[in-house]
Protein backbone atom coordinates (compact mmCIF):
# COMPACT_ATOMS: atom_id res chain seq x y z
CA UNK A 1 0.00 0.00 0.00
CA UNK A 2 3.05 2.27 0.29
CA UNK A 3 3.00 2.81 -3.48
CA UNK A 4 -0.63 3.90 -3.36
CA UNK A 5 0.14 6.28 -0.50
CA UNK A 6 2.92 7.90 -2.55
CA UNK A 7 0.67 8.14 -5.61
CA UNK A 8 -2.13 9.83 -3.67
CA UNK A 9 0.31 12.24 -2.04
CA UNK A 10 1.65 13.15 -5.49
CA UNK A 11 -1.87 13.78 -6.80
CA UNK A 12 -2.63 16.02 -3.79
CA UNK A 13 0.58 17.98 -4.49
CA UNK A 14 -0.39 18.39 -8.14
CA UNK A 15 -3.85 19.59 -7.14
CA UNK A 16 -2.25 22.01 -4.66
CA UNK A 17 -0.33 23.63 -7.53
CA UNK A 18 -3.48 23.79 -9.66
CA UNK A 19 -5.48 25.51 -6.88
CA UNK A 20 -2.64 27.63 -5.48
CA UNK A 21 -4.57 30.86 -6.18
CA UNK A 22 -7.65 29.67 -4.23
CA UNK A 23 -6.99 29.94 -0.47
CA UNK A 24 -10.05 27.87 0.52
CA UNK A 25 -9.24 24.98 -1.83
CA UNK A 26 -5.55 25.18 -0.92
CA UNK A 27 -6.43 24.83 2.76
CA UNK A 28 -8.55 21.74 2.01
CA UNK A 29 -5.69 20.18 0.08
CA UNK A 30 -3.20 20.99 2.85
CA UNK A 31 -5.57 19.18 5.19
CA UNK A 32 -5.60 16.13 2.92
CA UNK A 33 -1.80 16.03 2.86
CA UNK A 34 -1.61 16.29 6.66
CA UNK A 35 -4.17 13.53 6.98
CA UNK A 36 -2.09 11.18 4.85
CA UNK A 37 0.91 11.75 7.17
CA UNK A 38 -1.00 11.33 10.44
CA UNK A 39 -1.71 8.14 12.41
CA UNK A 40 -5.17 6.59 12.23
CA UNK A 41 -7.95 8.98 13.21
CA UNK A 42 -10.36 7.08 15.46
CA UNK A 43 -13.55 8.80 16.61
CA UNK A 44 -15.56 7.76 19.66
CA UNK A 45 -19.28 8.41 19.23
CA UNK A 46 -22.63 7.37 20.62
CA UNK A 47 -25.76 8.66 22.27
CA UNK A 48 -25.69 10.79 25.41
CA UNK A 49 -24.51 8.91 28.52
CA UNK A 50 -23.19 6.00 26.45
CA UNK A 51 -19.84 6.15 28.28
CA UNK A 52 -17.72 7.63 25.48
CA UNK A 53 -15.29 9.59 27.63
CA UNK A 54 -14.52 6.73 30.01
CA UNK A 55 -13.72 4.44 27.06
CA UNK A 56 -11.53 7.14 25.55
CA UNK A 57 -9.68 7.64 28.84
CA UNK A 58 -9.16 3.88 29.09
CA UNK A 59 -7.67 3.82 25.58
CA UNK A 60 -5.33 6.70 26.42
CA UNK A 61 -4.47 5.31 29.84
CA UNK A 62 -5.04 8.62 31.62
CA UNK A 63 -8.03 10.62 32.82
CA UNK A 64 -7.83 13.51 30.39
CA UNK A 65 -11.23 13.44 28.66
CA UNK A 66 -13.92 15.16 30.80
CA UNK A 67 -16.59 12.72 31.97
CA UNK A 68 -19.01 15.16 33.58
CA UNK A 69 -21.76 17.05 31.79
CA UNK A 70 -19.76 20.29 31.57
CA UNK A 71 -19.17 22.67 28.69
CA UNK A 72 -16.26 20.69 27.24
CA UNK A 73 -18.37 17.56 26.62
CA UNK A 74 -20.43 19.65 24.18
CA UNK A 75 -17.53 20.06 21.75
CA UNK A 76 -15.52 17.84 19.42
CA UNK A 77 -12.13 17.27 21.05
CA UNK A 78 -9.05 15.84 19.37
CA UNK A 79 -6.36 14.01 21.37
CA UNK A 80 -3.01 13.62 19.63
CA UNK A 81 0.55 12.85 20.65
CA UNK A 82 3.04 15.59 21.49
CA UNK A 83 6.17 15.71 23.62
CA UNK A 84 4.71 18.43 25.82
CA UNK A 85 1.11 19.06 26.82
CA UNK A 86 -0.89 21.91 25.34
CA UNK A 87 -4.60 22.62 24.85
CA UNK A 88 -5.89 24.85 22.07
CA UNK A 89 -9.45 26.04 21.53
CA UNK A 90 -10.23 26.65 17.85
CA UNK A 91 -12.92 29.30 17.59
CA UNK A 92 -15.98 29.46 15.39
CA UNK A 93 -15.16 31.74 12.48
CA UNK A 94 -11.41 31.29 12.85
CA UNK A 95 -8.74 32.05 15.39
CA UNK A 96 -7.52 30.04 18.36
CA UNK A 97 -6.92 30.46 22.08
CA UNK A 98 -4.42 28.54 24.22
CA UNK A 99 -6.04 27.11 27.34
CA UNK A 100 -4.26 26.41 30.62
CA UNK A 101 -3.07 22.86 31.33
CA UNK A 102 -4.08 21.89 34.85
CA UNK A 103 -4.91 18.71 36.75
CA UNK A 104 -7.08 18.07 39.78
CA UNK A 105 -7.22 14.75 41.67
CA UNK A 106 -5.38 13.09 38.80
CA UNK A 107 -7.77 14.36 36.11
CA UNK A 108 -7.12 16.94 33.41
CA UNK A 109 -9.16 20.11 33.89
CA UNK A 110 -10.22 21.96 30.75
CA UNK A 111 -11.00 25.55 31.64
CA UNK A 112 -12.54 27.60 28.85
CA UNK A 113 -12.22 30.78 30.90
CA UNK A 114 -14.56 33.41 29.49
CA UNK A 115 -15.31 31.34 26.36
CA UNK A 116 -18.56 29.44 25.95
CA UNK A 117 -19.06 26.16 24.13
CA UNK A 118 -20.96 27.96 21.38
CA UNK A 119 -17.88 30.11 20.65
CA UNK A 120 -15.55 27.11 20.27
CA UNK A 121 -15.54 24.99 17.10
CA UNK A 122 -13.29 22.26 18.47
CA UNK A 123 -10.54 21.63 21.01
CA UNK A 124 -7.12 20.20 20.23
CA UNK A 125 -5.36 18.42 23.11
CA UNK A 126 -1.71 17.56 22.49
CA UNK A 127 -0.58 15.08 25.14
CA UNK A 128 2.56 12.97 25.81
CA UNK A 129 0.78 9.61 26.04
CA UNK A 130 2.41 6.69 24.25
CA UNK A 131 -0.97 5.34 23.16
CA UNK A 132 -1.50 8.46 21.06
CA UNK A 133 1.60 7.87 18.95
CA UNK A 134 -0.26 5.39 16.74
CA UNK A 135 -3.80 6.76 16.97
CA UNK A 136 -5.42 10.20 17.01
CA UNK A 137 -8.51 9.88 19.22
CA UNK A 138 -11.52 12.13 18.71
CA UNK A 139 -14.21 12.57 21.37
CA UNK A 140 -17.61 13.73 20.11
CA UNK A 141 -20.75 15.11 21.79
CA UNK A 142 -23.72 12.81 22.27
CA UNK A 143 -25.83 11.81 19.29
CA UNK A 144 -29.60 12.44 19.67
CA UNK A 145 -29.00 14.91 22.49
CA UNK A 146 -31.92 16.95 23.80
CA UNK A 147 -29.96 19.92 22.49
CA UNK A 148 -30.10 20.00 18.70
CA UNK A 149 -27.01 22.21 18.65
CA UNK A 150 -24.96 19.57 20.51
CA UNK A 151 -26.16 16.73 18.27
CA UNK A 152 -25.38 18.75 15.15
CA UNK A 153 -21.77 19.15 16.25
CA UNK A 154 -21.24 15.40 16.05
CA UNK A 155 -23.27 14.71 12.92
CA UNK A 156 -21.79 17.60 10.93
CA UNK A 157 -18.26 16.59 11.96
CA UNK A 158 -18.54 12.84 11.40
CA UNK A 159 -21.10 12.77 8.58
CA UNK A 160 -20.70 15.96 6.50
CA UNK A 161 -23.01 16.29 3.54
CA UNK A 162 -20.44 16.28 0.71
CA UNK A 163 -16.88 16.03 1.99
CA UNK A 164 -15.33 12.90 3.52
CA UNK A 165 -15.61 12.45 7.26
CA UNK A 166 -12.67 13.71 9.32
CA UNK A 167 -12.54 10.31 11.04
CA UNK A 168 -10.93 7.28 9.39
CA UNK A 169 -12.87 4.86 11.60
CA UNK A 170 -15.26 4.98 14.51
CA UNK A 171 -15.95 3.29 17.82
CA UNK A 172 -19.71 3.58 18.21
CA UNK A 173 -21.00 3.02 21.75
CA UNK A 174 -24.51 1.76 22.22
CA UNK A 175 -26.53 0.27 25.06
CA UNK A 176 -29.45 -0.89 22.92
CA UNK A 177 -29.97 -0.69 19.16
CA UNK A 178 -32.02 2.48 18.68
CA UNK A 179 -33.21 3.98 15.40
CA UNK A 180 -30.86 6.93 16.05
CA UNK A 181 -27.89 4.55 16.24
CA UNK A 182 -28.76 2.91 12.91
CA UNK A 183 -29.39 6.25 11.19
CA UNK A 184 -26.04 7.63 12.33
CA UNK A 185 -24.05 4.53 11.36
CA UNK A 186 -25.69 4.47 7.93
CA UNK A 187 -24.72 8.11 7.40
CA UNK A 188 -21.14 7.46 8.55
CA UNK A 189 -20.73 4.47 6.25
CA UNK A 190 -22.07 6.37 3.26
CA UNK A 191 -20.09 9.54 3.96
CA UNK A 192 -16.77 8.13 5.13
CA UNK A 193 -15.83 6.50 1.87
CA UNK A 194 -18.64 6.79 -0.60
CA UNK A 195 -21.81 4.77 -0.38
CA UNK A 196 -21.22 1.08 0.37
CA UNK A 197 -17.46 1.46 -0.15
CA UNK A 198 -16.31 0.71 3.40
CA UNK A 199 -17.54 -0.65 6.69
CA UNK A 200 -15.17 1.07 9.09
CA UNK A 201 -17.10 1.12 12.35
CA UNK A 202 -17.16 -1.20 15.36
CA UNK A 203 -20.07 -1.24 17.79
CA UNK A 204 -19.21 -1.33 21.48
CA UNK A 205 -21.89 -2.61 23.84
CA UNK A 206 -21.01 -0.04 26.46
CA UNK A 207 -21.49 0.07 30.22
CA UNK A 208 -21.58 -3.71 30.05
CA UNK A 209 -21.05 -3.97 33.81
CA UNK A 210 -24.49 -2.42 34.37
CA UNK A 211 -26.38 -4.99 32.29
CA UNK A 212 -26.67 -7.41 35.19
CA UNK A 213 -27.32 -4.70 37.82
CA UNK A 214 -23.64 -4.80 38.77
CA UNK A 215 -23.60 -8.56 39.44
CA UNK A 216 -20.23 -10.27 39.18
CA UNK A 217 -21.50 -12.13 36.07
CA UNK A 218 -22.65 -8.94 34.31
CA UNK A 219 -20.05 -9.21 31.57
CA UNK A 220 -21.21 -12.73 30.73
CA UNK A 221 -24.73 -11.37 30.22
CA UNK A 222 -23.28 -8.56 28.10
CA UNK A 223 -21.38 -11.09 25.96
CA UNK A 224 -24.61 -12.95 25.20
CA UNK A 225 -26.33 -9.72 24.17
CA UNK A 226 -23.36 -8.77 21.97
CA UNK A 227 -23.65 -12.15 20.24
CA UNK A 228 -27.28 -11.39 19.42
CA UNK A 229 -26.33 -7.98 18.07
CA UNK A 230 -23.64 -9.53 15.85
CA UNK A 231 -26.32 -11.64 14.23
CA UNK A 232 -28.55 -8.61 13.58
CA UNK A 233 -28.48 -8.16 9.80
CA UNK A 234 -28.96 -4.39 9.99
CA UNK A 235 -26.12 -3.81 12.46
CA UNK A 236 -23.89 -6.30 10.64
CA UNK A 237 -24.05 -4.17 7.49
CA UNK A 238 -22.92 -1.11 9.46
CA UNK A 239 -20.34 -2.40 11.95
CA UNK A 240 -17.64 -5.02 11.60
CA UNK A 241 -18.09 -6.33 15.13
CA UNK A 242 -19.96 -5.81 18.41
CA UNK A 243 -17.73 -5.94 21.50
CA UNK A 244 -18.97 -5.63 25.10
CA UNK A 245 -16.89 -3.22 27.19
CA UNK A 246 -17.11 -1.86 30.74
CA UNK A 247 -15.60 1.57 30.18
CA UNK A 248 -15.68 2.73 33.79
CA UNK A 249 -13.91 -0.43 34.93
CA UNK A 250 -11.33 -0.10 32.15
CA UNK A 251 -10.67 3.56 32.96
CA UNK A 252 -10.36 2.82 36.67
CA UNK A 253 -8.00 -0.10 36.04
CA UNK A 254 -5.73 1.87 33.68
CA UNK A 255 -5.43 4.65 36.29
CA UNK A 256 -5.53 2.56 39.51
CA UNK A 257 -3.95 4.25 42.54
CA UNK A 258 -2.18 2.57 45.45
CA UNK A 259 -4.72 3.82 47.99
CA UNK A 260 -7.50 2.30 45.90
CA UNK A 261 -5.65 -1.01 45.82
CA UNK A 262 -5.34 -0.82 49.63
CA UNK A 263 -9.10 -0.23 49.87
CA UNK A 264 -9.79 -3.31 47.72
CA UNK A 265 -7.48 -5.32 49.96
CA UNK A 266 -9.41 -4.23 53.05
CA UNK A 267 -12.71 -5.20 51.44
CA UNK A 268 -11.28 -8.56 50.41
CA UNK A 269 -10.16 -9.27 54.00
CA UNK A 270 -13.63 -8.77 55.47
CA UNK A 271 -15.64 -11.78 56.58
CA UNK A 272 -17.64 -13.02 53.61
CA UNK A 273 -21.02 -12.37 55.21
CA UNK A 274 -19.94 -8.83 56.15
CA UNK A 275 -18.53 -8.15 52.67
CA UNK A 276 -21.61 -9.52 50.92
CA UNK A 277 -23.88 -7.41 53.10
CA UNK A 278 -21.79 -4.30 52.45
CA UNK A 279 -21.72 -4.84 48.67
CA UNK A 280 -25.37 -5.82 48.21
CA UNK A 281 -26.27 -2.38 46.80
CA UNK A 282 -24.97 1.12 46.28
CA UNK A 283 -27.06 2.45 49.14
CA UNK A 284 -25.75 -0.17 51.54
CA UNK A 285 -22.13 0.39 50.46
CA UNK A 286 -22.16 4.12 51.22
CA UNK A 287 -24.01 3.89 54.56
CA UNK A 288 -22.08 4.74 57.72
CA UNK A 289 -20.88 1.44 59.19
CA UNK A 290 -18.39 -0.02 61.65
CA UNK A 291 -17.79 -3.05 59.41
CA UNK A 292 -14.84 -1.34 57.67
CA UNK A 293 -12.37 1.44 58.38
CA UNK A 294 -13.04 2.87 54.92
CA UNK A 295 -14.90 6.12 55.39
CA UNK A 296 -18.09 7.04 53.52
CA UNK A 297 -16.20 9.56 51.38
CA UNK A 298 -13.61 6.98 50.36
CA UNK A 299 -16.29 4.44 49.50
CA UNK A 300 -18.13 7.02 47.38
CA UNK A 301 -14.89 7.69 45.52
CA UNK A 302 -14.50 3.98 44.81
CA UNK A 303 -18.03 3.89 43.36
CA UNK A 304 -17.36 6.97 41.24
CA UNK A 305 -14.18 5.43 39.88
CA UNK A 306 -15.20 1.78 39.42
CA UNK A 307 -18.96 1.42 39.86
CA UNK A 308 -20.52 -1.22 42.09
CA UNK A 309 -19.49 -3.98 39.67
CA UNK A 310 -15.90 -2.78 39.72
CA UNK A 311 -15.80 -2.66 43.51
CA UNK A 312 -17.18 -6.19 43.75
CA UNK A 313 -14.78 -7.42 41.08
CA UNK A 314 -11.77 -5.69 42.63
CA UNK A 315 -12.35 -7.35 46.00
CA UNK A 316 -12.91 -10.73 44.31
CA UNK A 317 -9.71 -10.44 42.27
CA UNK A 318 -7.67 -9.59 45.36
CA UNK A 319 -9.12 -12.65 47.06
CA UNK A 320 -8.28 -14.59 43.89
CA UNK A 321 -4.57 -13.80 44.11
CA UNK A 322 -3.92 -10.24 42.88
CA UNK A 323 -1.10 -9.31 45.25
CA UNK A 324 -0.05 -5.93 43.86
CA UNK A 325 -1.77 -2.93 42.34
CA UNK A 326 -0.21 -3.81 38.96
CA UNK A 327 -1.62 -7.34 39.08
CA UNK A 328 -5.05 -6.05 40.06
CA UNK A 329 -5.04 -3.43 37.30
CA UNK A 330 -4.01 -5.99 34.70
CA UNK A 331 -6.75 -8.44 35.70
CA UNK A 332 -9.39 -5.70 35.79
CA UNK A 333 -8.40 -4.59 32.28
CA UNK A 334 -8.69 -8.17 31.06
CA UNK A 335 -12.20 -8.41 32.53
CA UNK A 336 -13.31 -5.04 31.13
CA UNK A 337 -13.22 -5.94 27.43
CA UNK A 338 -10.70 -3.17 26.70
CA UNK A 339 -8.08 -5.59 25.37
CA UNK A 340 -10.59 -6.95 22.84
CA UNK A 341 -11.29 -3.39 21.68
CA UNK A 342 -7.58 -2.56 21.39
CA UNK A 343 -6.88 -5.77 19.47
CA UNK A 344 -9.76 -5.10 17.09
CA UNK A 345 -8.60 -1.54 16.42
CA UNK A 346 -5.08 -2.79 15.71
CA UNK A 347 -6.10 -5.68 13.46
CA UNK A 348 -8.97 -4.04 11.56
CA UNK A 349 -8.40 -0.29 11.56
CA UNK A 350 -4.75 0.51 12.20
CA UNK A 351 -3.62 -2.19 9.74
CA UNK A 352 -5.88 -0.55 7.13
CA UNK A 353 -5.07 3.06 8.05
CA UNK A 354 -3.46 3.91 4.71
CA UNK A 355 -6.35 2.40 2.76
CA UNK A 356 -8.96 4.19 4.85
CA UNK A 357 -7.15 7.52 4.51
CA UNK A 358 -6.59 7.00 0.81
CA UNK A 359 -10.28 6.25 0.25
CA UNK A 360 -11.33 9.42 2.07
CA UNK A 361 -8.78 11.64 0.32
CA UNK A 362 -9.71 10.28 -3.10
CA UNK A 363 -13.35 11.07 -2.40
CA UNK A 364 -12.40 14.53 -1.17
CA UNK A 365 -10.36 15.24 -4.30
CA UNK A 366 -13.24 14.12 -6.51
CA UNK A 367 -15.59 16.43 -4.61
CA UNK A 368 -13.20 19.38 -4.92
CA UNK A 369 -12.78 18.92 -8.68
CA UNK A 370 -16.55 18.57 -9.14
CA UNK A 371 -17.33 21.65 -7.03
CA UNK A 372 -14.52 23.81 -8.38
CA UNK A 373 -13.45 22.52 -11.81
CA UNK A 374 -10.32 23.95 -13.35
CA UNK A 375 -8.69 23.77 -16.75
CA UNK A 376 -6.11 21.03 -16.43
CA UNK A 377 -8.07 18.94 -13.92
CA UNK A 378 -8.70 16.08 -16.38
CA UNK A 379 -5.29 14.44 -15.68
CA UNK A 380 -6.15 14.56 -11.98
CA UNK A 381 -9.41 12.73 -12.58
CA UNK A 382 -7.64 10.05 -14.60
CA UNK A 383 -5.04 9.64 -11.84
CA UNK A 384 -7.76 9.22 -9.22
CA UNK A 385 -9.53 6.58 -11.32
CA UNK A 386 -6.26 4.71 -11.88
CA UNK A 387 -5.39 4.65 -8.17
CA UNK A 388 -8.87 3.48 -7.18
CA UNK A 389 -8.87 0.67 -9.74
CA UNK A 390 -5.30 -0.51 -9.05
CA UNK A 391 -5.31 -0.47 -5.23
CA UNK A 392 -6.10 -3.96 -3.99
CA UNK A 393 -6.74 -2.79 -0.41
CA UNK A 394 -9.36 -0.35 -1.67
CA UNK A 395 -10.98 -3.16 -3.64
CA UNK A 396 -10.97 -5.29 -0.49
CA UNK A 397 -12.72 -2.51 1.43
CA UNK A 398 -15.35 -2.22 -1.27
CA UNK A 399 -15.90 -5.96 -1.42
CA UNK A 400 -16.10 -6.24 2.36
CA UNK A 401 -18.82 -3.59 2.37
CA UNK A 402 -20.62 -5.35 -0.48
CA UNK A 403 -20.60 -8.67 1.35
CA UNK A 404 -22.00 -6.93 4.44
CA UNK A 405 -24.71 -4.97 2.65
CA UNK A 406 -26.00 -7.37 -0.02
CA UNK A 407 -26.42 -11.09 -0.53
CA UNK A 408 -23.92 -12.37 -3.15
CA UNK A 409 -24.77 -15.17 -5.55
CA UNK A 410 -22.57 -17.59 -3.66
CA UNK A 411 -23.07 -20.55 -1.40
CA UNK A 412 -23.33 -19.29 2.22
CA UNK A 413 -20.07 -21.02 3.16
CA UNK A 414 -18.28 -19.37 0.23
CA UNK A 415 -19.55 -15.93 1.26
CA UNK A 416 -18.20 -16.51 4.78
CA UNK A 417 -14.90 -17.76 3.35
CA UNK A 418 -14.57 -14.74 1.04
CA UNK A 419 -15.21 -12.27 3.86
CA UNK A 420 -12.55 -13.89 6.00
CA UNK A 421 -9.95 -14.01 3.20
CA UNK A 422 -10.32 -10.30 2.37
CA UNK A 423 -9.78 -9.40 6.02
CA UNK A 424 -13.21 -9.43 7.64
CA UNK A 425 -11.82 -11.25 10.69
CA UNK A 426 -8.42 -9.57 10.70
CA UNK A 427 -5.80 -8.63 8.14
CA UNK A 428 -2.93 -10.85 9.29
CA UNK A 429 -2.15 -13.95 7.23
CA UNK A 430 -3.37 -16.60 9.66
CA UNK A 431 -6.69 -14.80 10.24
CA UNK A 432 -7.27 -14.57 6.49
CA UNK A 433 -6.54 -18.27 6.06
CA UNK A 434 -8.67 -19.26 9.03
CA UNK A 435 -5.72 -20.98 10.72
CA UNK A 436 -4.41 -20.92 14.28
CA UNK A 437 -1.60 -18.35 14.75
CA UNK A 438 0.81 -21.23 15.42
CA UNK A 439 -0.06 -23.14 12.24
CA UNK A 440 2.92 -24.73 10.51
CA UNK A 441 4.25 -23.61 7.10
CA UNK A 442 2.99 -26.90 5.65
CA UNK A 443 -0.53 -26.19 6.91
CA UNK A 444 -0.38 -22.68 5.46
CA UNK A 445 0.78 -23.91 2.05
CA UNK A 446 -1.94 -26.56 1.95
CA UNK A 447 -4.66 -24.05 2.87
CA UNK A 448 -3.42 -21.54 0.28
CA UNK A 449 -3.34 -24.16 -2.50
CA UNK A 450 -6.83 -25.41 -1.65
CA UNK A 451 -8.26 -21.89 -1.47
CA UNK A 452 -6.71 -20.77 -4.77
CA UNK A 453 -8.01 -23.86 -6.58
CA UNK A 454 -11.49 -23.43 -5.09
CA UNK A 455 -11.82 -19.75 -6.00
CA UNK A 456 -10.41 -20.24 -9.49
CA UNK A 457 -13.16 -22.76 -10.14
CA UNK A 458 -15.73 -20.22 -8.93
CA UNK A 459 -14.23 -17.39 -10.97
CA UNK A 460 -13.91 -19.38 -14.20
CA UNK A 461 -17.32 -21.04 -14.08
CA UNK A 462 -19.45 -20.05 -17.11
CA UNK A 463 -22.51 -20.17 -14.83
CA UNK A 464 -21.24 -17.30 -12.67
CA UNK A 465 -22.40 -13.73 -13.16
CA UNK A 466 -19.86 -10.94 -13.67
CA UNK A 467 -20.11 -9.73 -10.06
CA UNK A 468 -19.29 -13.16 -8.62
CA UNK A 469 -16.42 -13.61 -11.07
CA UNK A 470 -14.94 -10.25 -10.06
CA UNK A 471 -15.39 -11.15 -6.40
CA UNK A 472 -13.47 -14.38 -6.99
CA UNK A 473 -10.62 -12.43 -8.65
CA UNK A 474 -10.31 -10.12 -5.63
CA UNK A 475 -10.33 -13.08 -3.26
CA UNK A 476 -7.62 -14.87 -5.28
CA UNK A 477 -5.50 -11.71 -5.27
CA UNK A 478 -5.85 -11.58 -1.46
CA UNK A 479 -4.76 -15.23 -1.17
CA UNK A 480 -1.76 -14.51 -3.39
CA UNK A 481 -0.92 -11.56 -1.13
CA UNK A 482 -0.98 -13.88 1.89
CA UNK A 483 1.30 -16.34 0.10
CA UNK A 484 3.71 -13.54 -0.74
CA UNK A 485 3.65 -12.26 2.85
CA UNK A 486 4.41 -15.70 4.29
CA UNK A 487 7.11 -16.33 1.71
CA UNK A 488 8.79 -13.03 2.56
CA UNK A 489 8.76 -13.87 6.26
CA UNK A 490 10.12 -17.38 5.67
CA UNK A 491 6.91 -19.06 6.89
CA UNK A 492 6.02 -20.85 3.68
Amino acid sequence: MHGTHAEVTAVVDTARELYADDPASAAVLDGFRSRLREPLRLAVAGMVKAGKSTVLNALIGERIAPTDAGECTRMVTWYRYARSARITAHLEGGGEVRLPVARSSGSLVMDLGTLTADEVAWIDVAWPAESLRSTVLIDTPGIASLSQRISERSTSFLTPARTPSEADAILYLLRHIHASDVTFLEAFRDTAAGQAQAVNAVALLSRADEIGSGRIDSLLSAARIANRYRADSELRSLALECIPVAGLLAEGARTLREREFAAFCELADLERSVRDRLLISVDRFVRPTKDTTLGVTERRRLLDRFGLFGVRLGAALVRGGARTSSQLAERMVQQSGLIDVQRFVSEQFRSRAVALKTRAVLQGLEWLIDENPRAGSSPLRRALERIASNSHQLRELGLLAELRTSIPELAPEDAVDAERIIGGSGTNAMARLGLHPDATPAESRARIATAVDHWRVIGESPLRDRTSAELARVVIRSIEGVASELSGSGQS
